[in-house]
């Protein structure tokens, strides 16, 4: 009975360490399956939209969405009012100071760098060897098996919510892109609804989660594709049914494998069959018998000739087989320089590629880091524009008192010329408060 392989992989912040990278680039399963880090705020849920939706090179034409619209962004967004903007309104209505108010949920937690604004969950079934020598149309059938795998996804995990939902059909496996908020309900602190990534999520509910939807998903494959399949067991400690052989070329090398040992062996074969006949020839040849004409000429039966011609169609037909095995040789010695070649170029790429993925980090960090400066500093401005805001009252206040009082009476001179020699008013600050008639907005803009 054929078995496939079967995958369902939640981004995950642990996903952004260097080994889980480099994991992400020498996926057995040739597609993009273990590059799904969790999706922490606005800037990464659009490189997802990018990614998903192919717009990076408006490549279309073998993606389909069967949830959403042609925006991850938009559709993320529309799923946080549907599923949080009652209990935001509620929460805003409780609250006496408007500092703790929440103005927009989704850029709340986007802002928050201790949540996860959503999820991505990618699913697939079948490895890069079963899917190879089918056609697009074979293929475009998983469109029926994974809009199942959604409404069963949704049933599972009631606490979980879809936003977008994209099939990609253009690398080696038809495999589907989740973009989904998990969310928590009847909080005490807060928003009674809030996002719950870890509450929804775990180690032990997503064991769960996966043994559940394999079994879904298989069943729907049968019903559609009218087979009987069955799926390869999970390897122990991992999300994904893999074959660790199953790299690029090597299944191809693995069957000319299998067909030369065949040859090989058939050859042996052979080989130990022209012995034996070969021991057969000499026997013939020395019971030959001079004739009585000519002792230099010897007698043969006709049955002797017909061993003789097989035993040389024999030889010939081995000697050719020899050929095909040092053609066998020739392929092997070929596949081994090849090998060695792509090694090489594997080991430089990954040293570019970790380089540049460094670099990368880096840029994030440094990136992340001047946006911490960014809010900290509009806090600062916020404040200080909140202190001058307070002393421009304050000095109005003042200079209103020193023209009600002061002015008012000449017994005020001495003390209104001991602030002028303090350096205290100088004489546009006392000009202004002897000059009742000035605006509201020139004092303004003296101030």
């Amino acid at each position: 009975m054929e078995e496939l392989s079967y995958s369902l992989h939640l981004g995950n912040d642990k996903n952004k360490s260097k080994r889980a990278r480099r994991t992400a680039k020498t996926n057995d399963t040739n597609t993009t399956s273990f590059n799904n880090n969790a999706i922490q705020n606005h800037q990464q849920l659009s490189k997802v939209d990018k990614h998903n939706l192919r717009k990076y090179d408006d490549d279309k034409e073998l993606i389909c969405t069967i949830r959403g619209t042609s925006s991850v962004v938009e559709d993320t967004k529309n799923l946080y009012l549907e599923l949080f903007e009652d209990a935001r309104i509620k929460y805003n209505e409780k609250q006496t100071r408007n500092d703790r108010k929440i103005e927009n949920y989704f850029d709340h937690i986007s802002n928050d760098n201790k949540r996860d604004l959503a999820c991505e969950i990618i699913i697939e079934l079948g490895d890069m060897d079963f899917w190879t020598d089918k056609d697009d149309k074979y293929k475009k059938k998983m469109i029926e098996v994974f809009k199942e795998q959604i409404a069963d996804l949704e049933e599972v995990v009631s606490n979980f919510k879809i936003a977008n939902a994209t099939i990609h059909f253009d690398e080696s496996s038809p495999h589907l892109h989740i973009v989904g908020v998990p969310f928590k309900d009847g909080m005490k602190n807060g928003m009674e609804k809030q996002v719950g990534k870890s509450d929804v999520f775990n180690k032990v509910s997503l064991k769960e989660i996966q043994d559940k939807m394999r079994v879904y998903c298989i069943n729907s494959f049968n019903r559609i594709y009218h087979l009987n399949y069955t799926l390869k067991v999970k390897e122990e400690g991992r999300n994904i049914d893999i074959n660790v052989a199953n790299m690029n070329e090597y299944k191809k090398f693995k069957r000319e494998q299998e067909k030369y040992k065949k040859q090989l062996k058939e050859l042996n074969n052979k080989t130990d069959e022209l012995q034996n006949k070969s021991n057969e020839i000499n026997d013939i040849i020395d019971n030959l018998k001079p004739t009585l004409m000519n002792k230099n000429n010897y007698s043969i039966s006709n049955e002797e000739v017909n061993k003789i011609k097989k035993y040389i169609e024999q030889t010939n037909d081995t000697t050719s087989n020899l050929r095909n095995a040092n053609d066998i040789n020739i392929v092997l010695k070929k596949y081994e320089d090849d090998l060695r070649e792509h090694s090489n170029e594997v080991r430089n790429l990954k040293k570019k590629i970790k380089t540049r993925d460094d670099r990368i980090e880096k840029l994030e960090y440094d990136l992340n880091c001047a946006n911490d400066s960014v809010y900290e500093l509009e806090e600062k401005v916020s404040k200080l524009e909140e202190t001058l805001n307070y002393f421009k009252d304050l000095w109005k206040k003042f200079i209103k008192f020193l023209q009600d009082k002061f002015f008012s009476n000449d017994k005020y001179d001495d003390f209104i010329n001991d602030l002028y020699d303090e350096d205290i008013l100088d004489e546009n600050d006392i000009d202004t408060i002897q000059n009742n008639s000035k605006g509201k907005d020139d004092f303004d803009r003296d101030l």
